[in-house]
């Protein structure tokens, strides 16, 4: 852990113990800036937004890498550094990661042609994790070299989410209206292909007989988690059940799926749609209403902490070891609970109704990858 952390940590003590209201400025500092850019990859349904919230805002719709560098700026995040670059790629809503993916892939490259920048670092949501993984292999097989620098997944099903395999198990004729019911018209818009966005979120190839193959199973064979293309790639995973959970996710859990997501087993041995299997008890914090917690975890796990009265921060893991095989974690990284966020699946993204502060989590994603020197 940086020696920062662990001054602010003390401080934070002190001002407990001492019962100040007002943080010394040591403690009230903006996150680091990053040397490259941060690149934000949505998850299914994004956009612009997502049920109507801004995808990669808080609950208020400001984007959470928002300097406030404008003269009495009021919407914006004052724990970003002033000259924090971002940007904010948008693909298709529903479509397979081999499209978002090679969507997202040119949405950077020509975000690095008119920036100038050599190389990015990528924050991503869900199904953003998976794109996030295609778009590095063909930056460095178009560039020559290793644009990606750090790689943080968010809640992302890397080994495939039950609720997929549900939704087009009971759904499929009527996919798209199903989810226009949630989502709105969105789903309906140029290119969008939902079946193929189930289909992929699915870990073994869900119909071997359409002439695709599909699923996470083979995804991850093509574009694993490798050092030949993002030099650092960690996860934040996240689980939460009872009344805290998004409404919308709480009616899925209790009357129509609740995923059992923290047992193990080499593939997917209970036919759910994600690799491991239950352990018997679905009720218990092993998911976040729409992934298993053994489908989180790329490369190593991280740790956050909200820190009163200073910086929130973010730091890896490693006890857990690193998971490079994404298909085959060992049966602690499939079932260990450790580290992982108490939040569910729409909360760190600003959908609420939740009491998580978006602003923070992220401002300490940001200082975590700039204090590697990405």
């Amino acid at each position: 852990m940086k020696n920062e952390s662990a001054l602010t940590r003390v401080g934070a003590v002190m001002l407990l113990v001492t019962g100040m209201v007002i943080a010394p400025a040591t403690l009230a500092r903006d996150a680091n800036r990053t040397q490259y850019p941060v690149v934000f990859a949505h998850g299914m349904a994004g956009f612009d937004d997502i049920l109507g919230y801004d995808y990669w805002g808080d609950d208020y719709g400001t984007f959470v890498l928002d300097p406030c560098d404008k003269f009495l700026e009021v919407n914006c995040n004052g724990d970003i550094n002033d000259n924090q670059r971002s940007f904010v790629s948008s693909v298709t809503p529903f479509q397979s990661s081999e499209v978002r993916g090679y969507q997202l892939a040119n949405n950077i490259e020509s975000y690095m042609a008119t920036s100038g920048a050599s190389h990015v670092n990528i924050v991503s949501h869900s199904q953003g994790g998976i794109d996030s993984r295609k778009a590095a292999r063909l930056l460095r097989e178009r560039k020559g070299y290793r644009v990606v620098q750090t790689h943080v997944s968010v809640s992302s099903p890397h080994r495939g989410s039950p609720v997929a395999k549900y939704v087009l198990d009971h759904y499929i004729n009527s996919i798209t209206e199903t989810l226009a019911n949630y989502y709105g018209n969105v789903v309906y818009g140029s290119g969008n292909d939902a079946i193929a966005g189930a289909k992929q979120l699915v870990y073994n190839d869900y119909d071997p007989n359409d002439g695709v193959i599909t699923g996470m199973k083979a995804f991850n064979q093509k574009y694993p988690s490798s050092t030949s293309y993002v030099a650092n790639s960690v996860s934040m995973m996240t689980a939460q059940n009872g009344s805290g959970v998004n409404p919308a996710l709480w009616l899925l859990s209790e009357f129509i799926y609740n995923i059992d997501g923290d047992g193990y087993c080499y593939d997917d041995c209970n036919g759910d749609g994600a690799a491991g299997q239950g352990d018997g008890y679905a009720g218990d914090r092993d998911d976040d209403g729409l992934v298993g917690i053994n489908s989180q975890q790329q490369g190593y796990r991280m740790q956050y902490y909200e820190c009163w009265g200073c910086l929130d921060y973010a730091w890896e893991q490693r006890g857990l070891g690193y998971v490079s095989d994404i298909n085959h974690p060992n049966s602690t990284q499939m079932t260990s609970s450790s580290y992982v966020i108490n939040q569910d699946h729409m909360d760190v993204i600003g959908v609420g109704p939740d009491n998580f502060d978006e602003m923070e989590f992220y401002a300490a994603i940001t200082d975590y990858i700039a204090d590697r020197g990405d």
